[in-house]
C-alpha cells in the first residue's frame, strides 16, 4: 500500500509498522518455488533478509505479496500459510455461498478484500472538501485521474475513477449535507457523493475479473443526521423505481436523496440525478468490458452504506447486471449501515441474487436505527401483524459483528460518534480473527489512522487527535503575497454520454410507465371516494 503523502494533505507513511510473523519478515516468507525458479521466470532478484531483524515496510510487503500472486500463489500474512488465490476465489469472497463459514473465524483473503473496499469508502471522506469557509465546501478535492494517488491508498489506486456522482441538497436530510455561506460557492445545490471506478488491467489479472465498483460518501463523525431517519417508509415505485411489488419499501429520505436533481434552469452538477448518473455508468462500463469477467461492487460508511444498498438494488431491479446477456455478481460490503428498507425489500434483494455483507460495530447506534422498535429481530408471527406499519424495518443480507472493546489501542470512550469512525472500523477488523479470540496485535493497517478525524486512540501511543488536514487549509500565496484560495475546477459538471446511456437502458421509457401508473392508481382512488 502505497505511503505517498499528497501536497495539500498530511497522510501519515503506513510503513511505519513492522510486520513480522512467524520468525521472519513477511516479505521474507517462504515461497512457493525454487529462488532460482522464481528470479528466472519473473526476471528480478531474489534479495533475501536477516530474519528476525528486518523490518518490512507495508509498502515493501505489498510488493512481496504482488511477486507471490503472480507466481500463482497467496501468503497469510498471519500465520506464514499457503492460500487460495483471490483469482479463484473472488466468487466466493464476493457472497456466492452468503459467506458460510467465513466469518468466524474470519477468512483471510475476506478480511483483506474488506479492508479494500473499505478504503475505498474512506477516500470519500479523505476527498470531500467539509470546510465550510472553502469556497468548494461540499465538492471533491482530488481530480479524477488523480484521485487514489493523491490520498495514497495503494492498491485502490489500481482503479480508474470513470464518474464522480454527485446529488441535491436534500430538504429531508438537512443534517447531512455541506453548504458554504459564501457567494461565490461552486454551487447553491449540489454535494459530491462518491465515484464509480473500474480496476485496470494489473488489478483484473489479479483479482480475476474487472471489477466495478461505487463508493457512497457517508459522514464521518457527525451524527445528527440520524434524526432525519424519522421519515416513514415508501414504496420504491412511487419514486421511480421499477418493482413487480408495491410492497416493496425503502426509507424515504434515503431513496429522495439518490433521485433528486435540480430544476432543469439550474443547469449544474444535479440535472442528472446520482440514480441516472451512477445506473449510466454502470451500464457504459458493463458493455465496454461486456467479453471480459465482471464485478460489480458497492460500499459505503453510514449513509453512504444505505445508498450503496440501494442503488444495488435499482441495478439488479433494472437489470443492467444482465443486459450484457451473462448475469455480473453484485456484492455490497456496507459499513455501519442504518436499515434501508423493509422486509419485503430484503427479500426482493434475495430474489434478485444481490450479496450483502454488513460489517458493523456492535457498540454503534447507527445500524440499530431506523425501525428501533418492529425489526428483523421481532418474531415473525408478531412481524406479520404489523408489517403495515411504516416504520417497520429489516436490515439486509448478512452480517459481521466487530467490537471496539477487543482492540487494546482504543480508548474507554462515551463518544458515539468514535463507535461509528470508518477509521476504527478498518482498524478492528484489520485485528479481528473470529469470535472469542484475542486482538491480532500484528496489524497490518497503522493504528494512527484511527485519529485522523477523531480522539479514539489512547494517549499512550502519541498520535494528536484528528491530525489530518489540508496544508495551510487550502490557502496558497498568490502573485501578490495575499493568502488566498486557489481555483478549483469542479468536474463532471455535464456528463456527455449519458443521455445515451439512459437510452440504452430505457430508463425513461420505464419511469414514464411507473409515474403513469401511479397517476392512473390515484385516478382510481379519487372515483372510489
Amino acid at each position: 500500500m502505497a505511503a505517498g503523502v499528497s501536497a495539500n494533505s498530511a497522510v501519515p507513511s503506513r510503513g511505519n509498522q513492522n510486520t513480522i510473523t512467524g520468525g521472519r519478515s513477511v516479505g521474507a516468507a517462504q515461497s512457493l518455488m525454487p529462488a532460482e525458479q522464481r528470479t528466472e521466470q519473473k526476471g528480478y532478484s531474489l534479495k533475501r533478509s536477516p530474519p528476525l531483524k528486518t523490518a518490512y515496510t507495508f509498502t515493501s510487503t505489498n510488493r512481496e505479496l504482488e511477486r507471490e500472486k503472480d507466481d500463482g500463489a497467496m501468503i497469510n500474512m498471519r500465520g506464514g500459510k499457503r492460500r487460495r488465490r483471490l483469482a479463484d476465489s473472488w466468487r466466493e469472497i464476493n457472497g456466492r455461498d452468503d459467506w458460510v463459514g467465513m466469518l468466524d473465524p474470519l477468512d483471510p483473503l475476506l478480511q483483506e478484500e474488506l479492508i479494500r473496499y473499505g478504503e475505498m469508502a474512506q477516500s470519500c471522506y479523505d476527498a470531500f472538501d467539509n470546510d465550510p469557509f472553502s469556497k468548494y465546501s461540499g465538492g471533491c478535492k482530488y481530480h479524477p485521474d488523480d484521485f487514489f494517488t493523491l490520498l495514497g491508498i495503494g492498491e485502490s489506486a489500481r482503479y480508474e475513477v470513470t464518474r464522480y456522482l454527485y446529488a441535491t441538497i436534500n430538504v429531508q436530510l438537512p443534517n447531512f449535507f455541506r453548504k458554504s455561506p459564501r457567494d461565490d460557492s461552486w454551487t447553491a445545490n449540489a454535494n459530491w457523493m462518491g465515484y464509480v471506478a473500474v480496476s485496470d488491467d494489473e488489478t483484473t489479472r489479479r483479482i480475476g475479473r474487472r471489477d466495478i465498483a461505487v463508493a457512497w460518501r457517508g459522514t464521518a463523525t457527525r451524527l445528527d443526521w440520524v434524526a432525519d431517519l424519522m421519515n416513514y417508509l415508501v414504496p420504491v415505485s412511487s419514486e421511480g423505481l421499477p418493482s413487480p411489488d408495491r410492497d416493496v419499501k425503502v426509507q424515504s429520505g434515503f431513496i429522495n436523496l439518490y433521485t433528486d436533481k435540480v430544476r432543469q434552469e439550474e443547469k449544474k452538477f444535479c440535472t442528472h440525478s446520482a440514480r441516472e448518473r451512477i445506473l449510466a455508468e454502470v451500464y457504459r462500463l458493463a458493455e465496454m468490458y461486456k467479453d471480459e469477467e465482471i464485478s460489480i461492487t458497492l460500499t459505503g460508511h453510514s449513509l453512504g452504506g444505505a445508498l450503496a444498498v440501494l442503488s444495488a438494488y435499482d441495478i439488479a431491479e433494472m437489470g443492467i447486471n444482465v443486459a450484457t446477456g451473462r448475469r455480473i455478481p453484485i456484492c455490497v460490503f456496507p459499513f455501519s449501515g442504518p436499515r434501508v428498507g423493509n422486509s419485503r425489500f430484503k427479500e426482493r434483494m434475495e430474489e434478485l441474487g444481490v450479496k450483502v455483507l454488513r460489517v458493523v460495530n456492535v457498540r454503534d447506534m447507527v445500524p440499530k436505527v431506523p425501525g428501533v422498535l418492529v425489526n428483523e429481530h421481532v418474531p415473525k408471527f408478531i412481524r406479520r401483524f404489523v408489517e403495515w406499519l411504516p416504520w417497520c424495518y429489516s436490515h439486509v443480507g448478512s452480517v459481521l459483528e466487530l467490537d471496539h472493546e477487543d482492540s487494546p489501542y482504543l480508548k474507554d470512550t462515551i463518544d458515539i460518534s468514535d463507535f461509528h469512525n470508518m477509521e476504527a472500523h478498518l482498524h478492528l477488523l484489520d485485528g479481528y480473527p473470529g469470535k472469542g479470540q484475542s486482538f491480532s496485535h500484528i496489524c497490518k493497517r497503522d493504528p494512527a489512522l484511527v485519529n485522523k478525524s477523531s480522539d479514539f486512540l489512547k494517549d499512550h501511543h502519541l498520535v494528536p487527535p484528528y491530525w489530518r488536514q489540508d496544508e495551510n487549509k487550502g490557502l496558497e500565496r498568490d502573485e501578490k503575497g495575499k493568502w488566498v484560495q486557489p481555483e478549483r475546477p469542479m468536474y463532471d459538471e455535464h456528463v456527455p454520454d449519458i443521455h445515451h446511456c439512459l437510452e440504452q437502458i430505457n430508463l425513461k421509457a420505464k419511469v414514464g410507465q411507473i409515474l403513469q401508473a401511479k397517476k392512473e392508481s390515484f385516478a382510481d382512488f379519487d372515483q372510489s371516494l
